[in-house]
């Protein structure tokens, strides 16, 4: 792993191999580097109580090319030099990617944690990962019914494919009661976060979707706490708005506390729409599409693209909608059916 979104997934994991199965399971934490910012990494691995990385391979930053290649040679490197039983990747990043694809390569079983998901838009880098990251795997655990039949359709044998549930939601359900929020972003209405390369490469259009939150907050009258990713940090620097406040990157903690007392969510994170539909808020989809069709259809989000007036019209619908418990993503027990599957996976291979 080597994402923020990966060490929240992996913390729902780790807790559990080593609450229920650390006598069975020996897991080794290879980091990529891929998020190398003290927010946006080792934060993360304090705050969840996740084990310190055994490799660290400090790739940072990089074109997607340079930066899987990079990974890719060094989970080689490791995995020759060590006898591993399997390799368990999550999401849908390039660190899932190059884990998936040097775990095959060298015939070390993969297992994805979030597989079978699909948002059909291929320009998305994220899109590539998850569905090669898929086709390299051995175990697949898809989190909802949806993300299942995706498989299934493409042809994966149904043994292979696991209903898991959501790690995420595990998550959520252990750590939402003690979030605390620091009293500094008390009072905002909507909380905003982007870092998809289709809106914020290009400061041109970083700034037309950031003017069209402001015009839609200042007709609500609202606040926005908009939570900066490092990499478009700078670029926010110049960009003046009546309505919305940037703040440093949350920690996983603060996001949930935040989650509680915001009325309104406007992202286009995979695992943010998730995180706000489980805390029971709705959530504008900064995006022409989504690979959690399930939460849209259920409508407790909408697809807003990057448009002016669809953004707006988006805000003002989702202002007062209140959205229903999840039931479509498990019962909080997702890693405890995962791993229990993975046991139960090399206890019949041992049989043969």
């Amino acid at each position: 792993m080597g994402a923020r979104p990966q060490f929240i997934k992996a913390a729902a994991i780790s807790h559990t191999i080593r609450d229920l199965y650390s006598g069975q399971i020996q897991e080794d934490i290879l980091h990529t580097g891929q998020h190398y910012d003290d927010a946006m990494s080792a934060r993360f691995f304090r705050e969840l109580d996740i084990p310190a990385p055994r490799y660290n391979l400090g790739v940072g930053s990089g074109s997607h090319g340079a930066q899987t290649a990079a990974m890719l040679r060094g989970v080689e490197e490791v995995l020759l030099s060590e006898h591993y039983d399997a390799v368990l990747v999550y999401g849908d990043t390039n660190s899932t990617l190059a884990g998936a694809l040097a775990a095959a390569k060298v015939n070390v079983p993969v297992m994805h944690v979030e597989a079978g998901l699909r948002s059909y838009n291929r320009a998305m880098p994220e899109e590539l990962n998850r569905v090669l990251t898929d086709h390299a795997s051995t175990l697949l655990f898809a989190p909802t019914e949806a993300a299942k039949e995706n498989l299934c359709r493409e042809g994966f044998a149904h043994d292979k494919v696991f209903l898991s549930g959501d790690v995420m939601l595990d998550n959520v359900r252990r750590y939402a009661s003690s979030a605390m929020l620091p009293d500094c972003y008390e009072g905002e209405q909507i909380l905003l976060t982007l870092h998809r390369n289709l809106n914020t490469d290009e400061d041109k259009r970083l700034k037309a979707i950031l003017s069209s939150v402001d015009m839609a907050a200042g007709r609500l009258g609202a606040n926005v706490m908009f939570a900066v990713h490092p990499r478009v940090a700078k670029a926010v620097e110049s960009m003046m708005f009546d309505n919305i406040k940037p703040v440093p990157p949350l920690s996983y903690h603060e996001t949930l506390a935040v989650l509680q007392k915001v009325r309104l969510v406007m992202t286009d994170s995979g695992g943010l729409q998730k995180e706000s539909f489980f805390s029971g808020r709705p959530c504008v989809v900064l995006r022409t599409e989504t690979e959690w069709t399930e939460i849209v259809d259920c409508g407790a989000a909408i697809l807003a693209g990057g448009e002016e007036w669809s953004i707006v019209a988006a805000a003002e619908r989702m202002w007062s909608v209140k959205p229903v418990p999840p039931s479509q993503f498990g019962d909080g027990r997702a890693a405890e059916q995962i791993v229990a599957s993975i046991l139960h996976h090399y206890h019949n291979e041992s049989m043969l």
